[in-house]
């Protein structure tokens, strides 16, 4: 069986996401997918790519996901517990 790879090229994450590789190009260097430069490419790591494809969250991510869900409850409550009744 393979091992998962460590690291992806940008042809191999561009292949992965179904977008062209000057695109993924240009989010390494506006820095929205963190890479390592090695030489004269880049490399994605695989927790990159987790975080990428949604199987993985970042801590400040999670964060954000469970301030929503205490803002939501805070201010829909009452609708929620209605909604849940029906």
């Amino acid at each position: 069986m393979l091992k998962p790879k460590k690291y992806l090229s940008i042809p191999e994450l561009a292949k992965l996401l179904g977008i062209s590789r000057i695109a993924v190009y240009k989010k390494v260097k506006a820095g929205k997918i963190k890479a390592e430069k090695i030489g004269r490419n880049y490399a994605i790591p695989q927790e990159v790519i987790q975080q990428i494809l949604g199987r993985e969250l970042s801590e400040p991510d999670r964060e954000k996901i469970k301030e929503a869900v205490r803002r939501t409850v805070r201010e829909y409550g009452d609708v929620l517990k209605r909604l849940g009744k029906e």
